[in-house]
């Protein structure tokens, strides 16, 4: 029976045993006896082994996934521009291990840091293969991308522009003191704000024009001085309409140590919808097309960022590679034709898509409290169960960070009860630690079992943190029956080896 307390999206579940395979890997299942397992290894195995709380990743179904989206956006491109490059977000999860699968599956790798880009550097993927992202790099990071040969900078800014010039051109003058170093240029995308509204969170929807990233390609956004120098060539009109995108192309063509590449985009995450891809990429090859009329710059790359949604709970509802690839295929190739360009070399950033049905975390149950609560607009009351996990927001910041909703299924046995709604929260020292809002367990669910949440592998392990000095878990990887460790957990002992005090 449905609970008062329970969300409208929420149904009671037909079966608490049942497994919804959209937000699981493909070789998570039940064994005969009812316990979870993934690729074979079963949880309360892991859990004797590893510990909890626990991120457990399929290395099978991230390769699976992977694969999926370069021979799909291959497939749907071959006739466009012959192919799609795919740029595996790390932000969403990164350790060496995940680097080289990436690459060993035919993709590039997207880095936003000098750490991420050292994460890389040591699983040994060669700079081409690298893309650096950032809307503040440091003058090091820069150094950092421009050592390892990285395949593009994504510039974020007019400044941040200016001192990747005068970055790569200090480098150049001085290769040609050193005739083993070879001469570099700065390979550059231009990051661009499409001012596409994306229907997600408002913390993750990245292509409005209030927020920090990208160049405004607004009518009037220019700087005073660039607009100055457009009214003298063009008249007065073509110089109010100018933007900051406009002025950065500009800017970009006059250095002789960039390289211009091309546009980048990105409209948000964990979205559905292919409306708002299709419309960022109309108007960015709208804009590639005036650049090369207005400036004679021809951009021969097009990036249409990532952010496609996957399924953290039951209604949510992810679209397969396929159908993302063929309607971003579509609108390139129609507005290519109408504007009469040849169509850009296209790459995506897919990340969360990637990992996160990827992993599910192992927690153990503890604490449980029925609680009487006020059920909302019709003064009554009715029962809420809180039961405890031994992690919490220290593993899973996205619930307090952006309201973000999860599911769970009771993994180390089968149970006939009855379904209880039930709010699953952590351990720490805050009201607000909750890890699933509400979700439908059996009612004997306590102390002592194991719970899986899935959805996990992306911003979860990286948004981390040591909250209450807690350790943070380790990440471990199963494949063809066996698990080892890819992210080791953390101990008290790394915890007190930073504090420099007794």
């Amino acid at each position: 029976m449905q609970s008062p307390l329970a969300p409208q999206w929420l149904a009671v579940p037909a079966d608490l045993n049942g497994l919804e395979p959209k937000m699981w890997a493909h070789d998570v299942e039940r064994t005969p006896g009812g316990e979870l397992a993934v690729g074979g290894v079963s949880v309360e195995h892991l859990a004797h082994e590893f510990g909890t709380p626990l991120f457990v990743m399929s290395e099978d179904d991230f390769r699976a996934r992977a694969r999926a989206f370069r021979e799909a956006f291959d497939a749907a491109f071959a006739d466009v521009c012959g192919g799609v490059d795919v740029y595996y977000a790390g932000k969403s999860f990164l350790c060496s291990a995940v680097a080289s699968w990436v690459a060993e599956e035919g993709l590039r790798l997207d880095t936003c840091s000098g750490g991420e880009l050292a994460v890389a550097a040591k699983a040994g993927l060669p700079g081409e293969l690298l893309s650096l992202h950032g809307n503040n790099k440091s003058d090091s990071e820069i150094e950092r991308a421009l050592d390892l040969g990285v395949g593009r900078i994504v510039v974020d800014s007019l400044d941040e522009l200016e001192r990747v010039a005068a970055i790569a051109a200090v480098r150049a003058e001085r290769e040609e003191q050193d005739p083993e170093r070879r001469e570099l240029r700065a390979k550059v995308m231009l990051r661009l704000t499409p001012g596409v509204h994306a229907h997600t969170h408002e913390f993750i929807a990245t292509a409005h024009e209030d927020q920090k990233f990208g160049l405004s390609m607004a009518p009037g956004t220019a700087s005073a001085e660039f607009r100055a120098e457009v009214a003298e060539e063009s008249g007065e009109s073509v110089a109010a309409a100018a933007s900051a995108a406009e002025e950065a192309v500009a800017a970009a063509a006059g250095h002789d140590s960039i390289e211009l590449l091309g546009l980048h985009c990105h409209i948000g995450s964990q979205i559905f919808e292919p409306e708002g891809f299709e419309l960022a990429a109309s108007k960015l090859l709208t804009f590639l097309a005036a650049m090369r009329s207005e400036y004679s710059v021809a951009l021969p790359e097009l990036d249409l960022g990532g952010g496609y949604g996957i399924a953290y709970t039951p209604v949510d509802t992810p679209r397969p590679p396929e159908q993302i690839a063929q309607a971003m295929a579509a609108v390139v190739r129609s507005t290519s034709e109408e504007l009469k360009i040849t169509p850009p070399r296209i790459s995506i950033e897919p990340g969360r898509a990637i990992v996160g049905p990827t992993t599910f975390t192992l927690y153990r149950a503890g604490t449980v409290k029925d609680v009487v609560v006020d059920v909302p607009g019709n003064g009554s009351t009715a029962m809420r169960r809180y039961l405890s996990v031994d992690g919490g927001m220290s593993d899973n910041a996205r619930p307090v960070l952006y309201d973000a909703d999860y599911s769970a299924v009771l993994a180390s046995r089968a149970s006939e009860a009855e379904p209880q709604l039930t709010r699953v929260v952590g351990k720490h020292c805050e009201s607000g630690d909750i890890v699933v809002r509400d979700v439908y367990l059996p009612a004997d669910a306590g102390r002592g079992d194991l719970l899986a949440v899935p959805g996990t592998g992306a911003y979860c392990w990286a948004l981390s943190s040591n909250y209450n000095y807690l350790a943070r878990p380790g990440v471990v990887a199963v494949r063809h029956g066996s698990a080892r460790w890819i992210v080791r957990g953390e101990t008290e002992q790394d915890l007190l080896s930073r504090d420099m005090g007794v």
